[in-house]
């Protein structure tokens, strides 16, 4: 081992999926002391033969280092390959995609045990690890003393954005952006339904399909944040009345090309509630109260 590598932090890395391998691959290239633990034992001695330690078992590999970094299957995992592992005095970093309660409740089952946690969202997949233009990176959220000590270590595989003390902001920031990407998606395969029968060359739509959207999205993304910030719902340009009297065209057009409106018809659906429950010169920006529940 080099003198470089003592010099970075030991680093112990619970799970070797095609994420935890990528996260894994990452701090032995930049000389960081790796211990490595995975269910199946295969995995692990993979991972060794490039330079890391192989723990025989999820607690022996937490005994072996200070900063713990958790990237298994789910918040079950995690407590399955932690039981009976001595968290005293560790750095628990929970990489498991989680929900924010599972999250919440695993900060708390840490400090029980006595360990500093911090929960994060990884916003990338596993090419995109120790690609820095990639433009990859991690939300972090919980203790930010935890977070600023090891910020440097963290940021080998992706970059780092630290987004609250409350250890479920992370998940949630994951969970929201996630969501608008699903909903993106299923506009995007909606229009490619559209013209499937049609003598369209869907490469040459693409890039129509691809700038309408982006320009669609920026600006409406900066301005429904506004509108939410102020209260303020009005827009005159594109009010909830004038949306709701086009949507007969796009479920006729659905109708007439043989595409199911499974994918639009919710959303439809939503902005003819909020007409009803709202002015109508107001925006779309108001649905999002109206997707809050109230119990």
């Amino acid at each position: 081992m080099t003198a470089n590598a003592h010099r970075k932090t030991p680093v112990t890395l619970l799970g070797l999926g095609a994420m935890g391998t990528a996260l894994a691959r990452t701090w032995l290239a930049a000389g960081h002391p790796l211990t490595v633990w995975n269910r199946t034992p295969a995995r692990a001695e993979a991972i060794a033969a490039e330079g890391a330690k192989a723990a025989d078992s999820a607690a022996g590999a937490v005994e072996a280092s200070t900063l713990v970094i958790v990237c298994l299957l789910d918040d079950a995992s995690v407590e399955a390959a932690l039981d009976g592992a001595d968290l005293a005095g560790k750095d628990l970093v929970n990489l498991t995609t989680t929900t924010p309660v599972e999250a919440r409740a695993r900060a708390l089952w840490a400090e029980e045990r006595g360990a500093r946690y911090l929960d994060g969202g990884i916003m990338a997949v596993p090419p995109m690890v120790g690609v820095p233009e990639a433009g990859g990176y991690v939300f972090y959220s919980g203790s930010r003393e935890l977070f600023e000590l090891h910020r440097e270590s963290l940021a080998v595989p992706v970059g780092t954005t630290y987004v609250g003390e409350d250890a479920g902001f992370a998940a949630l920031h994951d969970v929201a952006l996630l969501s608008a990407m699903y909903g993106m998606f299923a506009g995007v395969a909606h229009a490619f339904a559209l013209i499937r029968r049609e003598n369209i060359d869907p490469v040459a739509f693409a890039p129509l399909l691809g700038e309408w959207v982006g320009a669609m999205a920026g600006p409406s993304i900066g301005q429904t944040a506004r509108q939410l910030a102020t209260g303020a719902f009005d827009d005159s340009d594109s009010s909830l009345a004038m949306q709701v009297a086009g949507t007969p065209t796009f479920l006729a057009t659905a109708e007439d090309q043989g595409v199911s409106p499974e994918l639009i018809r919710p959303y439809f659906e939503l902005m003819r509630r909020g007409l009803a429950a709202s002015r109508a010169g107001e925006e779309a920006t108001s649905l999002v109260d109206l997707l809050v529940r109230r119990d």
